[in-house]
């Protein structure tokens, strides 16, 4: 079973990766046509626009990527607990 745990873990921290990719390029100054912009946003939309059409924008702030990361992170640690028990 360890290996599925090893599989959950890399592809969720993969992931979160890109989350955090797509929060930080903006501020590097990169174009949102940018290959790796345009990359980041179509493998992090599908998960972050059901986030946003719930959770209320705060002025300028977009909290759904951190939303996100945190549900990752807790359904991380459930299939881990349930696939070791």
């Amino acid at each position: 079973m360890e290996p599925l745990v090893f599989l959950i873990d890399t592809l969720v921290n993969l992931y979160l990766i890109v989350l955090l990719a797509r929060v930080l390029l903006p501020l590097l100054g990169l174009s949102p046509h940018h290959p790796i912009v345009q990359w980041s946003l179509r493998l992090t939309e599908p998960v972050l626009s059901p986030i946003r059409s719930v959770l209320p924008r705060v002025g300028m702030l977009d909290f759904s990527p951190l939303v996100a990361m945190i549900l990752l992170n807790v359904l991380q640690s459930i299939l881990v607990a349930l696939i070791r028990s």
